[in-house]
C-alpha cells in the first residue's frame, strides 16, 4: 500500500484514525479511487488491514465505487467470495451483502454468493447485516436467481424478529414476494 495516488498518502492512511463510528475520510476515498482506477487494488487490500476502522472504511468505500461503477469489483469476485466473505465484522459483512447484489455474478458465482448470504442469516446476530443480507437475497429473487419459496422462507424467519428495523423489512418484502 505506497501508491499513494494524489496526495501522496497511502489509503489505509486515509481511512484510519478518528472515531470508529464515523466515516472519516471515506468520501475522498471514494473520490480518489473512482478519478484513478488504478488505486482500486490498493483500496481492495484495506480490506484485510489489521485496523478493524479500516476495514470497515474500506469496504464501505468498496461499495460505493461498486454502486457508482459495478463493473469496478468484476475482478475481485473470486476475493470477495472467497477471502472477504471470511472477515468476521459486521460492517464488512453488510458492505458485502451489497456488493454482492451491485456486481454481476456467474450461475456458480451466484450460487456461492447465495450460500454467504444464507451464512450471514444463520450466523449473524447484527440488526445491519440481517437487514442488508435480505435487501440482497430480495434483489436476486428479482433477478430470478433464487426462487419466491426460498427467499420467502427466509423471510419469514425475521417478521417476527425483536429487532423492529429486521421485523418491519421482512414484512414489507414478504409483501412484495407473497404476490
Amino acid at each position: 500500500m505506497t501508491s499513494g495516488g494524489a496526495r501522496g498518502e497511502p489509503i489505509a492512511q486515509a481511512l484510519a484514525g478518528g472515531s470508529p463510528r464515523s466515516l472519516g475520510r471515506t468520501g475522498e476515498v471514494i473520490d480518489r479511487v473512482l478519478g484513478a482506477p488504478e488505486q482500486l487494488d490498493e483500496l481492495f487490500v484495506c480490506l484485510f488491514d489489521a485496523d478493524e476502522v479500516v476495514r470497515m472504511r474500506a469496504a464501505d468505500a468498496l461499495e460505493k465505487v461498486c454502486r457508482e461503477q459495478p463493473g469496478r469489483l468484476e475482478p475481485y469476485v473470486g476475493r470477495l467470495l472467497d477471502e472477504v466473505s471470511k472477515i468476521d465484522q459486521p460492517s464488512v459483512r453488510w458492505h458485502l451483502a451489497q456488493m454482492l447484489a451491485e456486481t454481476d455474478l456467474t450461475g456458480a458465482e451466484r450460487d456461492r454468493a447465495v450460500a454467504i448470504l444464507m451464512g450471514n442469516l444463520n450466523q449473524s446476530d447484527d440488526w445491519i447485516v440481517i437487514n442488508c443480507t435480505l435487501d440482497s437475497l430480495a434483489a436476486f429473487a428479482r433477478a430470478g436467481w433464487i426462487t419466491r419459496r426460498r427467499i420467502t422462507s427466509a423471510l419469514r424467519r425475521f417478521e417476527g424478529d425483536r429487532r423492529k428495523s429486521v421485523a418491519s423489512r421482512a414484512r414489507r418484502l414478504l409483501a412484495e414476494f407473497s404476490e
